[in-house]
């Protein structure tokens, strides 16, 4: 088993001009500068930006561009994202190229980030894809990693290292922090997260190793982020346990061989989940609506007063 040398590149993104050809040149920077990297990832919806006004039918001249690059240089290539049209749906796909310029794969997001991401459609099939004599490589986009069941399934799909374009730019990215490196721990895996930066995100490119340590995290500038990867390092972590200790992945094997999730099971009844009400964007109360909870609120206040002064309790 060989390193192998992935680098990420944190960028800034417009959403009103298209980003293609500063994306080919930093991949012509990357590769003059860094002349052993073996695979270039680009954050989410780099290419276009984050408007869905510019979705476009897939195969198309970006994806032709990217794979002239891919195989320019002899590199895998994941360039981010973009909004494709299918009929009249809008998907957030990403593409994986190998070093012939050759499309091996491509992956749907399956958790458009709603209430906000408003007008995609989610995808319904997990991507991994190998490359041989390194690993099995999983892909992700941005918010599916907020939901634990998508990076696992593709853990035990076998990927060792997940490629995870992200576009992040809310108050919520501490957060997002924190869970690369629970996912990178608890699946015992690389997790190479790439943001962008204005209307491409605020940046703070994360990647972590398979003991969830962080390998390296950018500030809020454009960078490029060449890591050499040893593999070797995910599958003796899942052979002998996170710093020789716990095995998540055993366990989790083990054990559902004979318990089974209840709440993953088809038709399966989740009244508190149905009581949360639709997933919609916040809003403003309206002022009777405020004064209704007041008025609510302050009759529970009174309510134990009254019941001591008669006696009740």
């Amino acid at each position: 088993m060989k390193p192998f040398a992935i680098a990420g590149i944190q960028m800034k993104v417009s959403a009103i001009a298209s980003n293609v050809e500063m994306m080919k040149l930093k991949i012509d920077i990357t590769m003059n500068l860094y002349p052993w990297i073996e695979m270039i990832m680009f954050s989410e919806l780099c290419a276009f930006g984050p408007l869905t006004h510019t979705a476009q039918a897939i195969p198309n001249n970006f994806e032709a561009e990217m794979q002239a690059m891919a195989k320019k240089y002899g590199i895998w290539l994941l360039p981010g994202s973009i909004f494709e049209k299918s009929g009249d749906k809008i998907y957030n796909t990403a593409t994986v190229i190998n070093p012939n310029g050759e499309i091996v794969t491509r992956y749907r997001k399956m958790f458009p980030f709603y209430p906000y991401e408003t007008g995609v459609t989610p995808g319904k099939d997990f991507c991994v894809f190998d490359v041989p004599d390194v690993a099995r490589f999983g892909v992700s986009i941005c918010y599916d990693m907020w939901f634990p069941e998508t990076i696992r399934t593709l853990t035990a799909m076998g990927a060792e290292v997940i490629m995870h374009p992200t576009l992040s730019g809310t108050i919520d990215r501490d957060i997002e922090l924190s869970i690369v490196r629970a996912m990178a721990s608890v699946n015992q895996c690389y997790f190479f997260d790439v943001n962008g930066l204005d209307t491409g995100g605020c940046g703070r490119s994360i990647i972590c190793g398979p003991d969830g340590r962080i390998l390296h995290q950018s500030e809020g500038t454009e960078e490029i982020i060449p890591l050499e990867l040893n593999i070797e390092r995910a599958k003796r972590s899942r052979e002998l346990g996170i710093l020789r200790l716990g095995q998540p992945l055993k366990s989790f094997r083990d054990h559902i061989q004979s318990t089974q999730f209840s709440i993953y099971q088809p038709n399966t009844p989740t009244p508190y989940l149905d009581s949360l009400g639709p997933l919609i964007k916040p809003s403003r109360l309206d002022t009777l609506t405020e004064l209704k909870i007041k008025e609510n609120t302050l009759e529970q206040q009174r309510l134990p007063i009254n019941q001591e002064r008669i006696g009740l309790i």
